[in-house]
């Protein structure tokens, strides 16, 4: 969406249809917890790794939500940076998640953990440049405001993976 912004509208609604369907993914999860006896892992580790994961597309559908609501089409290189970061953040919690198949390979596992966590740094830097520019050269208070407030949901975003990255550490660390 903001690497090739096109019609907003019909990409944000794309995006919100994601989060709906990640949500049913969610309360899938939650109702299988309460009626499986025995869990691979520890239920309440679940429980809170599928809501940080639920959290990370909470915030993206909120980025995409205000960039259509306040009908946005031009798009600073700081959210298409933002955007990336983002992506490879949901790419590599992907990929640990994916790991609990096989917990003896946990170098690997961890090995996105750490990734997922220098990924947050440079988010948290993009923000912090993109603030900075837009305060330096935006003169509409208006466009500060919306920009502002969706760097700041895009970088959440990715604060997110990293809460998701941690708590599949944790479950590393227990089951190793």
């Amino acid at each position: 969406m903001v690497c090739a912004p096109g019609d907003v509208a019909s990409q944000a609604k794309a995006i919100s249809d994601i989060e709906h369907a990640c949500d049913r993914i969610t309360h899938a999860v939650v109702a299988q917890l309460h009626t499986t006896f025995i869990t691979p892992l520890d239920r309440n580790e679940i429980y809170r790794l599928i809501t940080k994961m639920d959290d990370v597309m909470d915030f993206v559908e909120a980025a995409a939500e205000r960039i259509s609501l306040y009908e946005i089409h031009d798009m600073p290189k700081e959210a298409g940076e933002l955007a990336k970061v983002l992506l490879s953040s949901a790419e590599r919690v992907l990929e640990a998640v994916s790991g609990f198949r096989d917990l003896k390979r946990s170098n690997l596992i961890l090995e996105n953990c750490v990734e997922i966590n220098r990924l947050e740094n440079e988010a948290d830097a993009i923000l912090r440049r993109a603030l900075a520019r837009l305060f330096r050269e935006e003169q509409n208070p208006v466009t500060i405001m919306k920009w502002k407030e969706i760097y700041e949901l895009l970088e959440t975003a990715t604060d997110r993976c990293e809460d998701v990255a941690n708590i599949i550490e944790g479950v590393v660390l227990e089951n190793s």
